[in-house]
């Protein structure tokens, strides 16, 4: 089924100040970065600027293959989501570009990634492994939601 018709089941499309405010409040999604093979799926903590970009943090090792392909692509796309129930869920999709941050600029992000959730593992590591901050600048963006009981069903009808 489409986006279109499942909007009869209560399906809505989030606009621009919606997918802002999501993402302000969101911490984790995953990185989709492009393969010959298949997609790169990576799980990330992000800091968002409230407009057009995301940074994440890399632990690089010496043959970091998310390293290597940030380097390498043009487009990657990132997905925030969030499910508090099976009627009621967020998922917000991005496209867009990645770059390495200068580390002399790193302290001007200082605000932006003082929220960002990191494990404790990682954050462990960080203190003898390579760092690299990483910015998203977002080309498009789409979002969904689902917030409530779909028309026609009824709390407590389990006839369905």
């Amino acid at each position: 089924m489409s986006i279109d018709e499942l909007r009869e089941y209560g399906l809505e499309a989030m606009n621009d100040r919606e997918i802002q405010q999501f993402l302000s409040s969101q911490k984790v999604g995953v990185l989709g970065l492009p393969d010959a093979d298949e997609p790169y799926l990576l799980p990330l903590s992000f800091g968002y600027d409230g407009e057009e970009r995301l940074y994440f943090t890399y632990l690089l090792g010496s043959s970091s293959r998310k390293g290597t392909m940030s380097e390498e692509t043009d487009t990657a796309s990132f997905l925030v989501y969030k499910v508090d129930t099976m009627y009621n869920w967020q998922s917000v999709l991005l496209t867009g570009a990645l770059t390495t941050v200068p580390e002399a600029e790193w302290d001007e992000l200082e605000d932006t990634m003082s929220e960002v959730w990191r494990p404790d593992l990682i954050e462990t590591a960080s203190l003898s492994a390579d760092v690299e901050l990483y910015e998203f600048r977002i080309r498009e963006q789409t979002g969904v939601k689902h917030q409530g009981l779909p028309p026609g069903f009824k709390a407590g009808d389990d006839s369905r």
